[in-house]
């Protein structure tokens, strides 16, 4: 059970990555990527949830 925390952990970098990719794909504006990567790597959790529900989408998606 000590390792949950540091599975956990890199369970959220990876999420993080992965949305931080996405955002840098996204069609939004150079200041809309900017201030999306930084809510998501100051606020990792919340900043990643924010991300999925209201964030921009990818040119694959659109």
């Amino acid at each position: 059970m000590e390792y949950t925390g540091g599975i956990l952990g890199l369970i959220i970098l990876a999420l993080d990555i992965w949305a931080i990719v996405n955002v840098v794909q996204s069609s939004a504006s150079t200041g809309g990527k900017v201030l999306w990567i930084l809510g998501i790597l100051i606020f990792q959790v919340i900043g990643f949830i924010c991300w999925l529900l209201f964030g921009p989408r990818g040119a694959s998606r659109a």
